[in-house]
């Protein structure tokens, strides 16, 4: 029963390593990538599976989002070596006799952390309350707004991000009078797809990506 012990901190580990990945996706998030793609972008890196040429450019072309890839990569390193080894010593010192009931402990408390990982009300109080954590340390600051392409005299292609209690959450593209401010707004991405050349009654939603051409000044100063 010696081999017991060992399961607490196993599962200790892969509770922690979720938490990791989900603050790396929120501090992804907060530096304008869009929640797919940043829950992406952390679990590749902490894995050390799945990048592609195209989103590793995303990642390696930005300051904040590369420190962010580098930590993953390395507690990600640790905590495999880390559940290899706390896993084989438990089933060295586990006796023949005691291995199904070591198996069915350790299964019932990673479905435990299943059920925990998906409970949508912990996880909305969890991603809260690290956005908050990030936001008065000042590690990250909250840019919503990506340059994706620069062009000549300040213009360029940009994607933005409205994040939580924006000004813009509500209210129709018209009624931003964007073209005033020399903003087009080419898609809107929205829960997984995109809304090509939207109309201008598109109502603006919470963690929608908008794709706009225009000033990138204005860009800023709209999701400000």
């Amino acid at each position: 029963m010696s081999g017991l012990y060992f399961i607490f901190p196993t599962l200790v580990i892969i509770a922690a390593s979720f938490l990791v990945v989900k603050a790396a996706t929120i501090a992804l998030m907060m530096t304008g990538m869009d929640p797919k793609r940043a829950r992406f972008q952390a679990l590749s890196a902490f894995t050390g599976t799945g990048f592609t040429t195209r989103e590793a450019e995303l990642v390696i072309t930005h300051p904040q989002r590369r420190h962010i890839i580098m930590i993953l990569m390395i507690l990600g390193n640790a905590g495999l070596v880390a559940v290899i080894a706390t896993l084989l010593a438990s089933f060295v010192k586990t006796k023949v006799y005691g291995l199904p009931i070591h198996v069915l402990l350790m299964g019932a408390g990673i479905y435990l952390i299943y059920r925990l990982a998906t409970h949508k009300k912990l996880i909305r109080r969890w991603d809260k309350w690290i956005e908050d954590k990030l936001v008065r340390t000042k590690y990250i600051e909250d840019k919503p707004v990506d340059e994706l392409l620069q062009l000549t005299e300040g213009y360029g292609v940009a994607e933005a991000r409205v994040i939580e209690k924006s000004a813009l959450m509500g209210k129709t593209l018209q009624g931003l009078s964007l073209s005033a401010k020399d903003i087009l707004v080419l898609s809107i991405g929205r829960q997984g797809q995109w809304i090509p050349t939207p109309k201008g009654k598109e109502v603006i939603q919470k963690e929608d990506s908008l794709i706009m051409y225009g000033k990138l000044e204005n860009i800023k100063q709209l999701f400000q």
